[in-house]
This record gives C-alpha cells, structure tokens and sequence, in this order.
C-alpha cells in the first residue's frame, strides 16, 4: 500500500510541494521513504494527490499530480458518543471508530467513568486522539478525518439541539437493531462507560430523546461495545454490504 499522509495546511496538486516538517519527518524517518517512492496526500477537505518525493531532508518536497476525487465515506453518516474509559481503552476506540467510519468521536464524562479529565489534562488528551484518528484514515484510506470533541459532561451534550437519530446502548433494552428503521439522517450511539450507564442517566438520555439499544443477550466491554454497534450499524445500513 502507498503511503499516505494528511497535510491540514492544505494541497496544491499539479505542484511541487514542501512537505509539512511532521509528514517530512515520519516519511523518512519512520518510513524510511527516499527520493523517487511513491506516496499520498490529502488535506481534508475531499479527494487525494498521488506524489513522488523529490527530495528529504529540512526542504523534503513530493512532486504531485492532480486531484484525485477520490471518497471512501460510508453513506451513513454515524456519530459515537463514548463515556471516558480507563488506560489505553480510549485510544483504541478513536482508532478502530475511525476505521469503521465513524464521522465524529464524542467524549463525555459519566457518573461511573474510571476516567476523570478536566482542564489542560482534558486537551492534551483530545489532542492525543485527534492524531490517533489522523493516522487511522492514513492506515485506511480515507481522505475526511473525523473530529474529536472537547470532553464534555453527558448532561451538558444531550443538552446541544440533536439532529438524527440517537440511541443509547442499554443491556436488556427491547427491539432488535435490525428491526429498526433506517433513518433518514444522521446516527449517533452513545456507549456507557466501564461500569455502564446509572438509572439516572439513561433517564436523562430518554428525556433528551435517545432511543434504548441493546445488542444481543450479552453484556459488551466499553471499548468493545461502541465497535460492535458502528459494524452492525455499517452492515445494515452503511457500505459494508459492498456493491
């Protein structure tokens, strides 16, 4: 697979182009590229330019063609809102959410979260994710990388206008997910956090108009609850299917 990299700055295809300072760095230090290989860029903000590195070093510059209107976005557009969770669980859910397609990766703070961040610790963590989810679409292919939220209190973001469909992942909640109906807009799905959601919570998020969603008679781990609901949500009605 040809390498790819997000440059945010922005591209100018049919150019030669001076690489960012980090992308120059991971390509010939990480990925030990040389002059002549082959690589891919992309921006952000829709399709990709295929390039060939002119030259490494404090001035490392890629060759590019034209852009390439290239898009590998599912069409549900899926939204996780993810309760903090302890250790390295939090990386690993931005990571495999953006490969499943996820649009947005939401952190919220629950009643039962391991996890507590505020303040300056809050951000650098956001910050960490953000580039966990840049390098996912680079490994993945895709082209448009998903934002990660600021972490918020669960009461202050059901409190923002919905738009969509919302479902709270809830064990014991009845109706099936293949029985449901597609929506027409936008999914969100809201994972609890290591200890699930309180009583209070999931009243909170009925109020707000989430609806009640259970997968199956077993009971899912946090970082593995989230993942099984955006496959089974690409299955049904995202591009898993295929052609």
């Amino acid at each position: 697979m040809t390498p790819r990299f997000f440059c945010p700055e922005g591209l100018v295809p049919d150019s030669d182009f001076l690489l960012p300072q980090a992308v120059a760095h991971h390509a010939e230090r990480v990925l030990r590229l040389s002059v002549g290989d082959e690589l891919v860029l992309f921006d952000g903000q829709g399709g990709e330019c295929a390039g060939t590195l002119l030259a490494v070093g404090r001035q490392a510059a890629a060759r590019l063609g034209p852009r390439q209107p290239v898009e590998r976005e599912s069409p549900l557009q899926v939204s996780l809102v993810q309760a903090l969770a302890s250790g390295d669980k939090m990386d690993w859910v931005v990571q495999k959410a953006v490969e499943l397609g996820a649009v947005a990766v939401q952190p919220v703070a629950a009643e039962r979260s391991v996890l507590k961040l505020s303040g300056d610790r809050a951000a650098k963590r956001v910050a960490h994710w953000q580039q966990i989810a840049v390098a996912a679409c680079e490994q993945s292919g895709r082209n448009r990388v998903p934002q990660i939220g600021d972490v918020v209190s669960l009461e202050r973001y059901l409190a923002r206008p919905a738009e969509g469909a919302r479902f709270v992942l809830a064990p014991g909640a009845e109706g099936a997910l293949v029985r449901k109906a597609r929506p027409a807009g936008p999914v969100t799905v809201l994972i609890g956090p290591e200890g699930g959601w309180s009583p209070a919570e999931l009243d909170l998020a009925a109020r707000a108009g989430c609806e009640p969603l259970a997968l199956g008679p077993r009971v899912l781990r946090t970082e593995t609850a989230g993942l099984a609901v955006l496959a089974a949500l690409q299955t049904l009605w995202g591009d898993f299917p295929g052609e």
